[in-house]
């Protein structure tokens, strides 16, 4: 299957756990095509390399498939030095007919960006995307707190003591100034108060 070409310099990228592969397919002025495909390992230094790669060939368009959590590392090192990349559905891709059984992944992608046939996920901006990791960590953090606020109250209620009878908010100050008086009492009875913790 023929396509037309509408991009004369492309990157595709066919990320893995520990390798990306880089096929970039470049039309020359006088209508030549050159094919170059390498490898890049999954460390940094890699995909620092990677990045400076992309910039020798100075690409219309870098396309990856979104492979789980992988696509992000070489997302980002190109989004350093200024290189945007379209990462796309990987559905979308597998859907597009006419590919040649001994074509590898990162040559179908790179054909496919250069007739113009991939569409773009949408990848929010750099600090959009810190915020919602910075959101998503606090969300994490408070339900792990709430879990032990409930495991606290599980332990209390199975040893007979009732705080939620008593206070409107288990969580609240009286509730926590109702705990620490238990432990306070406890460890004078035992003599815990004027050894381990004097």
């Amino acid at each position: 299957m023929d396509l037309t070409p509408l991009h004369k310099r492309v990157i595709a990228l066919d990320v893995h756990q520990a390798k990306i592969t880089a096929c970039s397919v470049v039309e020359h002025d006088d209508g030549r095509v050159e094919v170059t495909k390498q490898d890049f390992g999954a460390f940094k230094r890699d995909r620092r390399a990677l990045a400076q790669w992309a910039l020798q060939i100075r690409p219309e368009v870098v396309v990856m498939e979104s492979t789980g959590v992988y696509w992000k590392s070489p997302f980002a090192a190109l989004e350093a030095v200024g290189i945007t990349a379209w990462v796309v559905n990987a559905r979308h891709v597998k859907a597009v007919p006419g590919r040649k059984t001994d074509m590898a992944d990162a040559r179908w992608l790179a054909t496919l960006a250069r007739a113009g046939l991939l569409r773009a996920s949408f990848i929010p901006p750099l600090l959009m995307r810190q915020l919602r990791l910075v959101a998503r960590q606090r969300q994490k953090l408070v339900g792990m707190c709430s879990a032990e606020k409930n495991r606290l109250l599980k332990v209390l209620v199975d040893a007979g003591i009732r705080i939620n009878v008593v206070v409107a908010d288990i969580h609240g100050a009286s509730a926590r100034a109702m705990v620490k008086a238990l432990i306070a009492d406890k460890l004078n009875r035992t003599g815990f108060r004027g050894g381990l913790l004097a």
